[in-house]
């Protein structure tokens, strides 16, 4: 796409929105046109594909801040888009050249002093004369995973890593030279991209293949790193794992990755916590669980009920009568740190316990209890409902 085609279209008018649409009314737009338009919606369709294009380069503009700041501006400086000639002296009409305008040589005449081009270069990702310097490079992301106890991961733990990651080659200070003075690379300018078209006016760029990305090629490749300005190192870091996290979660620590090169940011940690079963507590998102084992008279007359907690002392729930087996009560406030600093419940699951031995006295008070009861039928209601059914 050039640089008169960007200017030239109205990238409003084809997502449809006003100039001063909101960022969510722009993803919005865009969504809904590239649901009408999409290639596998319009199999063998080429208005359709081209609109299609059309709509993602609007989207890829204006979808960016900078891009779409970049590209009001320029708008602007040319009348909201036209390269319109003006009337020339007599009546006549004059030319532009874009070579001048945009910072390229044309007729032999040198350009703005990459003023525009400099604007232009950065919304495509294009090296012009102001970008002809090495860059600074952020330091790469790092994968860690720690395994917790159950109770860690509740209470939330401090836990040394371990981690290799590439930094800068101390030998040769990142530079990748022998000598500390490497040359920029004459393949990219020292941007460590390069340009490759992919058809429809799009443009992508990949690192450079010659000097990998990093602008700058060494005249003697430094023996540690060879000339690639990063080497392995291993360091260990106290890392603070919050509280209430869950089995698999993925915790982002920002700029505590592998550094950056030339002044540039540290990548960021990623740490997969692991979480170990416990031998009493389950954890069912926010709240905890535990089952407590009751008598069957606790169950049928009620009472009082004490039930351990995770690292604090127990508590007492009350039981009401006629309790019926795996009926759940609630401990508010017992279970895991949510991530505004409160916690969830501790949910209590009830199971009567049947004993496997009585005694004379506990088996002549069942026998009793059993006479007494023999009039209850505890499974006639199921009887007349599978005859309903």
């Amino acid at each position: 796409m050039s640089t008169k085609d960007f200017i030239e279209k109205d990238y409003y008018k084809v997502l449809g929105v006003p100039k001063d649409a909101t960022e969510a009314e722009i993803k919005k737009a865009y969504r809904k046109l590239a649901r009408e338009y999409h290639p596998d919606a319009n199999k063998g369709n080429a208005k359709a594909e081209e609109r299609f294009k059309e709509i993602s380069e609007a989207n890829d503009v204006l979808g960016d801040p900078k891009k779409r700041k970049e590209y009001d501006e320029a708008r602007a400086l040319f009348g909201n888009g036209g390269f319109r000639p003006g009337p020339g002296a007599g009546g006549g009409s004059f030319n532009f050249d874009l070579g001048d305008l945009f910072g390229g040589q044309a007729g032999g005449q040198g350009g703005f002093g990459g003023g525009l081009g400099d604007v232009f270069g950065g919304l495509f990702n294009r090296g012009g004369p102001g970008t002809q310097r090495t860059q600074p490079r952020r330091g790469q992301d790092i994968e860690s995973e720690v395994t917790l106890s159950f109770t860690e991961a509740i209470e939330g733990a401090t836990v040394p890593l371990r981690m290799s990651s590439q930094s800068p080659c101390k030998a040769c200070s990142g530079t990748g030279d022998k000598n500390g003075t490497p040359r920029v690379c004459p393949t990219c300018v020292g941007t460590g991209q390069v340009a490759r078209g992919s058809g429809g006016g799009f443009s992508l760029t990949d690192p450079c293949p010659d000097c990998k990305g990093r602008g700058l090629i060494a005249e003697e490749p430094c023996e540690v790193c060879k000339g690639s300005g990063r080497a392995k190192s291993s360091r260990t870091m106290q890392v603070r794992i919050p509280a209430g996290v869950s089995d698999g979660q993925r915790i982002r620590l920002r700029g505590k990755g592998a550094p950056g090169e030339r002044g540039g940011p540290a990548g960021d940690l990623y740490v997969v916590v692991h979480v170990g079963a416990h031998p009493v507590f389950g954890r069912k998102g926010d709240n905890l669980t535990v089952t407590v084992p009751v008598t069957f008279p606790e169950a049928a007359l009620g009472g009082e009920i004490r039930v351990p907690t995770l690292g604090g002392p127990p508590v007492t729930l009350k039981l009401p009568p006629g309790t019926p087996n795996g009926r759940t009560l609630r401990a508010r406030g017992k279970g895991a740190v949510r991530k505004d600093g409160t916690r969830g419940d501790l949910l209590v699951t009830v199971e009567v316990s049947v004993p496997k031995d009585l005694s004379g006295k506990a088996r002549d008070a069942l026998e009793a209890y059993r006479e007494a009861t023999a009039d209850q039928d505890p499974r006639a209601e199921l009887f007349q409902a599978a005859k309903g059914a």
